[in-house]
This record gives structure tokens, sequence and C-alpha cells, in this order.
């Protein structure tokens, strides 16, 4: 079996269990978190809050005004969802998280509206 296959296994497992998202998202969040590393310049823990604002900048680079939209076809909605996401690869051991890791470190992010649409520099 190819890494490739197995990842997509994984992935597919992970949305048979949970339907809310489409597998798009949980590529997105590990390249989000490899975005992370790229901009805290080493690979280490990541916080929900660091990984958030990779995600936000990453969605900025890669669509633009568009990113509300496709995150939204993915089945993400706010940041609660992506926090979701990455609970959701921690319990299929694609991540690891620590003890001080909690869901709720999500709900303290941005508003998807302002964040992508309202300040998107027109």
């Amino acid at each position: 079996m190819t890494d490739d296959t197995e990842f997509e296994e994984k992935i597919q497992a992970i949305c048979d269990r949970d339907p809310r998202f489409k597998s798009p998202a949980y590529g997105f969040v590990l390249a989000a978190l490899s975005h992370a590393f790229s901009r805290l310049g080493e690979i280490r823990h990541v916080t929900g809050q660091e990984l958030l604002e990779s995600v936000k900048q990453l969605g900025l680079e890669l669509y633009g005004p568009m990113a509300k939209e496709v995150f939204n076809c993915w089945g993400l909605h706010s940041c609660e969802d992506f926090g979701d996401v990455v609970f959701n690869l921690v319990e299929e051991g694609m991540l690891s998280k620590t003890e001080e890791d909690k869901i709720e470190d999500f709900e303290k992010g941005f508003d998807f509206e302002e964040e992508f649409v309202a300040k998107f520099p027109w």
C-alpha cells in the first residue's frame, strides 16, 4: 500500500464517521499546519490559535475572496469546524495533541465573514 493510498483510506474513514466535512478540508488543515511550521520557523507543537492564524493566511493566499465559499463548500463554516477537523485527525492517529489541547481552543477564532469578505481588499 502506498502512502497516498493509506492517507486517502484514513481520510475516507474519517469522512464515513463524520460526514459534515469533505475530504479536502482535512488536506487543507494539514497544509495549514505545514504553513504554521514555516511561519513559526520550526517544527513544534502548534496551538489552536496558531493553526487558525495559518488557516486564515493560507486560505487568503490560495483562494483570495473565495476562501469563505471554498471552506463552506467543504462543510467549514466557523473556526469551531476547523477544531472538529483537527480532533477528527487526532482520533484517526494522523495528528497528536497535548493534555492542554482542547476543542474549545478553536472557539476563540475569527469570523469568516469579517476576515474573508469584509476585510478583503477589493
